[in-house]
């Protein structure tokens, strides 16, 4: 599974409270059992794959910057968002990255996008764009391939995995010295 997450943290690498918090922003409007519904399903999806030791599928992403920086929920929650992102760089079959703000020319990407490969290989990789109310699965080689060179591009212009636990620390850090932030 291979992302690219502009606004948020990556789904699969977000807390409980963060996501019940990003749900909130798309679907005000939703039934709380809804909003709670939504959020354990996430939950369920994110077991499914870091409770699973050795099927795991592995986790590529590469997070833009400003959502280390954006406090979604308040900064209690994204405290604790922050922190589980440092831990899952400690996960083997996690890598992630930080597309650092400085690297505006990488605006053009345009939106967050999910690429999923199988192992076997009949199966085609499915891209996966997410909108408010609906989501787009592409599956066909020609739409596919570019959005592959893309992550590949973005993968290479990012920081490297072994400085995001140092980035996302001094987002940490930023976080808890704004007034208010306690």
């Amino acid at each position: 599974i291979r992302t690219y997450e502009v606004k948020f943290i990556p789904g699969l690498l977000q807390t409980e409270d963060y996501a019940r918090a990003v749900i909130l922003l798309g679907h005000s409007s939703s039934s709380p059992a809804d909003i709670e519904h939504r959020v354990q399903l996430r939950m369920q999806r994110q077991r499914s794959v870091f409770e699973h030791h050795g099927g795991s599928p592995r986790v590529w992403a590469v997070v833009d910057e400003a959502a280390l920086r954006r406090p979604i929920g308040g900064p209690a929650v994204m405290r604790a968002q922050l922190k589980r992102l440092i831990e899952a760089t400690t996960v083997p079959e996690v890598r992630l990255q930080v597309m650092p703000i400085s690297a505006a020319g990488y605006a053009w990407a345009g939106g967050p996008f999910t690429i999923m490969r199988f192992p076997d290989q009949e199966i085609p990789d499915i891209v996966y764009i997410e909108h408010l109310a609906s989501a787009l699965y592409l599956d066909k080689p020609e739409e596919t391939n570019d959005y592959a060179v893309m992550m590949d591009e973005l993968c290479i212009e990012a920081e490297p995995p072994d400085r995001t636990g140092e980035i996302v620390e001094r987002a940490l850090r930023d976080l808890d010295s704004r007034p208010g932030s306690g």
